[in-house]
């Protein structure tokens, strides 16, 4: 049993994610649950530790030993990539490899709603793509992306780690960093994104105060700027970034941000009736009414805004979720475990 032998059986199952772990058999992340590979023998640390130095270079293999923790992309023969971390857990190596379809997602692929693509055609501002782990943040980000490659003539940077989709320059040309190989920090890479002449800038994620400052000096500055960060809804999305700020700082941060950000989609993937998953999606619009709330410390009131800004194109996480229930995509229980009111679905049976 090696290495490709998994990621193979891990595409051929349509995986989303393999777990190697001592004294237990590969496991995969299948349509959100896992499943054992039975069939195979249980994983000694020696198997894990042969197969992940299979994939490592000296150097990789240098600062894996030191720091503990390694994230890299790796890509095999028929162009499919992994986007692997491994670690220690008991003194044993560890590994899970998110596998990265080597077909380039679109936004109609993944349901994106209207007034994203209006998004799409701002010059400036920041966007910001946010969910819990494995809610399918990248693929959004990378359709984004793409679309823009698609329709304009820009010059777009990609600040990630590890590289994920690999994208192919069509109208746009588009210049791909990798954290460690290409720049030692985002934030470091950022703040020399400036002198690149950079229509678009692509973060792959918002780690630090010094990042997320950088981002949105970026926007504030006449660029489109693309973050994600883990957070669960749009208002705890403003909440998060004001907070990562100094007491200071903070006034500064909120009438920065409630120039520069053009909105906020924070999605999660849920269980669809016909098999696989779909993305339910709450969408914040920064219109005036949404910048003074920021700018006045009002974030609670944001949630109510959303729910009543169907016209500007905005919608919350409930309505979605609602909606993907009365198009019989979802199950009422599945929407039920997700909403913050699960009474409202109630009213539309």
């Amino acid at each position: 049993m090696n290495i490709k032998e998994l990621f193979g059986i891990a595409i051929k199952k349509k995986a989303s994610d393999l777990h190697l772990v001592v004294g237990l058999s590969p496991i995969l992340r299948i349509d959100g649950e896992l499943f054992k590979l039975e069939d195979k023998k249980i994983l000694t640390n020696k198997d894990i530790e042969e197969m992940v130095l299979s994939m490592l270079t000296d150097e990789q293999k240098q600062r894996f030993f030191i720091f503990k923790e390694l994230d890299f992309g790796y890509e095999i023969d028929d162009d499919i990539r992994f986007r692997i971390n491994i670690h220690f857990e008991k003194n044993n190596i560890g590994l899970v490899a998110r596998v990265i379809s080597n077909k380039m997602p679109t936004l109609e692929d993944i349901g994106m709603s209207e007034v994203v693509y209006k998004l799409l055609e701002l010059k400036q501002g920041l966007i910001m793509i946010t969910g819990p782990t494995g809610c399918g943040k990248s693929t959004t980000l990378a359709a984004m992306i793409d679309h823009i490659n698609e329709n304009a003539c820009y010059n777009i940077i990609t600040f990630e780690d590890p590289i994920e989709y690999i994208f192919k320059p069509k109208k746009s040309v588009i210049i791909q960093r990798q954290l460690g190989s290409d720049m030692l920090t985002f934030a470091n890479g950022l703040k020399h994104a400036l002198r690149q002449d950079p229509n678009v800038i692509m973060v792959g994620e918002m780690r630090d105060l010094e990042t997320i400052g950088a981002a949105i000096t970026l926007a504030e500055t006449g660029h489109l700027v693309f973050a994600t960060l883990h957070t669960y809804s749009a208002a705890q999305t403003i909440d998060r970034i004001i907070d990562v700020f100094p007491p200071h700082q903070q006034e500064q941060i909120r009438v920065q941000l409630s120039m520069t950000l053009a909105g906020v989609i924070s999605q999660r993937l849920l269980p669809r009736v016909s098999g696989g998953r779909i993305a339910a999606r709450e969408i914040l619009i920064n219109t005036p009414a949404v910048s003074n709330l920021i700018r006045e410390n009002k974030i609670a009131q944001i949630k109510t805004v959303i729910e009543t800004g169907a016209k500007e194109g905005m919608i919350s996480l409930d309505q979605n979720i609602r909606d993907l229930f009365m198009n019989k995509e979802i199950t009422k229980e599945t929407g039920q475990a997700q909403m913050t009111n699960p009474e409202y679905i109630e009213s539309f049976i």
